[in-house]
């Protein structure tokens, strides 16, 4: 049988057909949604997905009530190998439209600002983006410039497909058992509140959601939710004098106290953590102000929720007849206190990524992915990159020659764990 980088040198991938596709799928999620998955558009692509297994001969593949896609890919080997779980995440950011993306090829890239036609002051230049120098060459896909281009994270999805689409073609090709797993409103932070752990058949899982090829993410932040509910005292504004605390002035001026040289994210780089102001709502009676909190140093977050408090009660002694009310809840953890304990997943991984001729390189991200919860949940999950740039917004871009790249890691991973357990 030819060598596995044989064949995967004569594999014409289908990554970049995929990608064209799934990005016209709108299936931005909602973060006021109470619903799961937060839209039901989410679903349309995931209908696509099923349907796509299907064709390629993975009959388990389903959809669920939640807008989870699931498939198994059984083991031909028969050495025991360990299960590894690949997801991406099929929901675009609410920050920046979803709708109509048309998106654009623009091949041999040469170094040149792109300017995008639907919205020519949209433009990605070099200087603002250089990781584009490093792709020289290559194929880069954008959106037209009134969208989000959805590579956040269709790149991964594609990425992963395009694997499915390998066995299918070479069933000779020794593996373990896979499971892939496509999941709904990681974008709200719910990507993995109704994943179904029974359906996962692996020891080790990996999401391909990350940016710059030849990253490894093995540590995210640890994050909080914490809000501040105000209750001001009301009164006509036509005999206030002396008398109204307007709950919603009380919020304004908590959030102009905040720190500004230092724990926001505009002021913060690195292992820096920050407090950050996402929401505010209310009224003259009663005010809402909803915080994140971020640092890769879970001990951290109790420290930044006590910042908060401290600067309300500071600013509400102003006001003797107003009160608040403080919650801090958690949202995920750093991976990386879990993965610690498992280098096996992240050696292999950065193996696989030099066998496809990269850089291999472990690095941090300033944020979190499904896979920080399913680490937490029992499944240790680092992030593989999935070559996504400039996300949430309408500048994002990726090189066709990165998604073919993720792919050919993923095919090497798997590879390795199959040849790893046969020799021992």
């Amino acid at each position: 049988m030819p060598q596995l980088s044989e064949l995967i040198q004569k594999y014409a991938f289908t990554s970049q057909d995929r990608f064209l596709d799934y990005v016209q799928i709108d299936t931005q999620s909602d973060p006021h949604s109470s619903s799961s998955p937060t839209t039901e558009k989410q679903k349309n692509l995931g209908k696509v997905l099923v349907n796509e297994l299907h064709s390629l001969e993975i009959s388990n593949a389903h959809l669920d009530e939640h807008g989870y896609v699931y498939a198994n890919i059984a083991s031909n080997v028969t050495h025991e190998v360990p299960g590894l779980c690949f997801c991406a995440h099929m929901d675009t950011s609410p920050d920046c439209s979803g709708e109509g993306v048309k998106p654009l090829v623009h091949p041999y890239y040469h170094g040149q600002d792109l300017v995008l036609p639907d919205d020519p002051s949209v433009i990605i230049r070099l200087r603002e983006h250089p990781d584009l120098a490093e792709q020289i060459g290559n194929d880069i896909i954008t959106a037209s410039g009134t969208t989000l281009l959805g590579a956040d994270n269709k790149a991964g999805v594609a990425e992963i497909m395009d694997v499915a689409a390998f066995y299918a073609a070479h069933p000779e090709v020794p593996h373990g058992p896979i499971t892939i797993l496509f999941t709904p409103d990681e974008e709200v932070g719910r990507g993995t509140d109704h994943v179904d752990m029974e359906k996962i058949n692996a020891q080790y899982g990996y999401t391909l959601d990350g940016e710059k090829r030849g990253h490894l993410e093995n540590e995210t932040f640890s994050a909080d939710g914490f809000v501040v509910k105000i209750q001001g005292i009301s009164q006509h504004p036509g005999f206030a004098k002396g008398r109204m605390e307007s709950a919603l002035k009380i919020a304004a001026e908590i959030v102009n106290t905040l720190p500004k040289d230092r724990l926001s994210p505009e002021t913060t780089e690195g292992k820096e953590g920050f407090i950050h102001p996402t929401d505010m709502y209310g009224s003259v009676e009663e005010a809402t102000i909803e915080f994140i909190i971020r640092d890769f140093d879970t001990e951290k977050l109790r420290e930044y929720g006590f910042i908060i408090q401290q600067i309300s009660e500071m600013v509400l002694r102003k006001y003797p007849n107003s009160t608040a009310t403080y919650t801090q809840t958690e949202q995920y953890r750093n991976m990386n206190e879990i993965l610690v304990d498992h280098p096996e997943c992240i050696d292999l991984a950065m193996e696989a990524m030099r066998l496809a001729g990269l850089k291999a390189e472990t690095t941090s991200i300033r944020g979190g992915t499904d896979g920080s919860r399913l680490t937490f949940m029992g499944l240790p999950c680092p992030n593989i990159f999935a070559g996504e740039h400039a996300f949430h917004s309408k500048q994002e871009w990726v090189s066709v020659q990165d998604m073919q790249k993720a792919t050919e890691t993923v095919l090497y991973l798997v590879d390795l764990f199959q040849n790893l357990k046969q020799k021992e």
